[in-house]
């Protein structure tokens, strides 16, 4: 419950901010993307270079993605300009890149599209959008192995 409202109020918030504001706060500019790790209380996860919390869609059964819109605004894509770059325990052979339908070039992990989460822009290693049910399916935290951590239980 508590996660459909803090959904609810993200909502709230990108359509006061506005589109270009939200992709603004995301955007990995003219450069090549680099993806980390962090310790979290879910256990080691992907950040980008500002230690952001890194996500897949369940959605996106293969590299492209099914996020758009709405979606992407609320779920930014983790683009990049050249070929992404890997940093501590992150695996370069896992990393690649895909293109989305708007012509960015999006960073994928394992063959998974990865996305940042709008409610944790501001706090590095946050993980607010871990387990969240939304524009079809969940999304959750990506490990190092390429795959989903999936916290079990609510108490956020």
């Amino acid at each position: 419950m508590k996660r459909a409202m803090a959904l609810v109020a993200v909502l709230a918030i990108v359509g006061v901010v506005g589109v270009e504001a939200a992709g603004a706060a995301y955007g990995s500019g003219s450069r090549a993307a680099t993806i980390k790790t962090r310790h979290t209380s879910l256990g080691t996860v992907l950040v980008d270079s500002r230690g952001r919390t890194i996500y897949l869609f369940e959605r996106d059964k293969t590299k492209r993605s099914t996020c758009s819109g709405a979606c992407a605004r609320n779920w930014p894509p983790v683009t990049t300009s050249g070929a992404p770059r890997a940093a501590g325990g992150v695996s370069s052979g896992k990393l690649g890149t895909t293109k989305r339908s708007d012509g960015t070039t999006q960073v994928t992990y394992n063959g998974h599209p990865l996305y940042l989460f709008v409610a944790d822009q501001n706090r590095p290693g946050s993980t607010k959008g871990e387990g969240i049910d939304a524009f079809g399916a969940e999304w959750y935290v990506m490990g190092t192995n390429g795959k989903k951590i999936e916290k079990h239980g609510d108490d956020s």
